[in-house]
Parts: C-alpha cells; structure tokens; sequence
C-alpha cells in the first residue's frame, strides 16, 4: 500500500493524524465487538458454535484491550513502544484466532467464517499500524 493510499484511507496525509485514526478504529471495531460478546454471548455462541463462557471471557479482555488502544489514540503522539505493543498484540489475535480454529475449536460455519474474517480485519489493522508507525518516524527524522 502506497503513502497516497493510506492517506486517502485516513483522509489525511499527516502520519501522526493517520496513525491516530488508525488506532481510534482499532478501538472502535474492538469496542463493538466486546459489547456484541459481553451483551449477546448466549444467542452469538449458539450461531457461531462456540461457547458463551468463551464469549464471556473474550468481550471482558477486548472491552480492556479498547480502553488501551482508546487511550493511545487519543495521545496527540502516541508512544511508538504502545504503537508496537497494539500491532504486535494485533497479529497475535490474528495468528491465535487461525490456528484455534486449525486446532481446537470447532465452530459452525458462521463461527468458522466469522473466525477467519475478524483475523484478516485484525491483521489489516496491525499492517495500517505499523506502515503508519513508519510514516511517522520517517517524517521526524
């Protein structure tokens, strides 16, 4: 991806602005899916094939894990090392999502598919992060 078109994506053409947007969407979609988990983890594990508890246990990390980026977007310079932290965590989710449903976990075809998408949008997350991160720290150098 281009320096263009990751300020056409941001709507801006300012690293540490697109870097902020970046995380604060990080946040938001994370946020929206602890509420949907925390609210609706009953019907949701029974349509994904998973477990409620299981549900449970990831709204209240993710419902964290918002407050965290939330907090580092809304930084007028977030921290490069909270920056790293968030894109490091981000392919970690990714990695984890995938290989649980490789390994252990048996969803339905909604969860399976719900699965795979939520790992790809993390990952793109964690790569708008870091090519942002890279943007900025060439710009003050």
């Amino acid at each position: 991806m281009s320096a263009i078109q990751l300020a056409a994506l941001a709507r801006t053409s300012e690293p540490q602005s697109m870097l902020r947007r970046f995380l604060a969407l990080d946040a938001l979609v994370t946020g929206a899916n602890a509420l949907a988990y925390l609210a609706f983890s009953g019907p949701l594990g029974r349509f994904l094939g998973v477990g409620a508890t299981l549900l449970l246990a990831l709204g209240v990390f993710l419902a964290l894990y918002t407050a965290g980026v939330g907090v580092l977007a809304a930084r007028r310079k977030p921290p490069a090392f909270g920056v790293r932290a968030v894109i490091e965590a981000n392919l970690a989710w990714a990695a984890v999502s995938l290989a649980a449903l490789a390994l252990w976990l048996t969803p339905s075809t909604p969860g399976a598919v719900w699965t795979v998408l939520q790992a790809l949008v993390v990952a793109g997350f964690a790569v708008l992060q870091h090519m942002t991160l890279r943007a900025r720290q060439s710009t003050s150098a």
